[in-house]
């Protein structure tokens, strides 16, 4: 069982900064790929990011491109998400997933563990 725990949403203004943190438990984390979703109001769960269980591979959606940035430590068994450059179209619950292939997927239905999610608003 892998249990997820997001933080570091918020209400900020357009154009700032904000990073998510995701720590998971479990011994195995360095072997599960890592994903970032999100889902804005009266719209899909939607993928932002995945990075392997190496860290070495990364993949982003396109609008957040240049913008986000997502990183792992797994000697600290945590997955970030840097967002810079927030827009009011990135208003969403975010959401931490873990895929136990340690393959990096924009597929939601490839995730194997979620956590609860954490608000980020972005005011214009």
């Amino acid at each position: 069982q892998v249990q997820l725990v997001e933080s570091g949403g918020g209400l900020v203004q357009a154009g700032v900064s904000l990073r998510l943190s995701c720590a998971a438990s479990g011994r195995t984390f360095s072997s599960y790929a890592m994903g970032w979703f999100r889902q804005a109001p009266g719209k899909e769960r939607e993928f932002v990011a995945s990075i392997g269980a190496n860290g070495r591979t990364t993949t982003y959606t396109n609008s957040v491109k240049g913008r986000f940035t997502i990183s792992r430590d797994n000697a600290k068994n945590t997955v970030n998400l840097q967002m810079n450059s927030l827009k009011p179209e990135d208003t969403a619950v975010y959401y931490c997933a873990a895929r136990l292939a340690g393959v990096r997927s924009s597929k939601l239905t490839d995730y194997n563990y979620w956590g609860q999610g954490t608000q980020v608003t972005v005011s214009s």
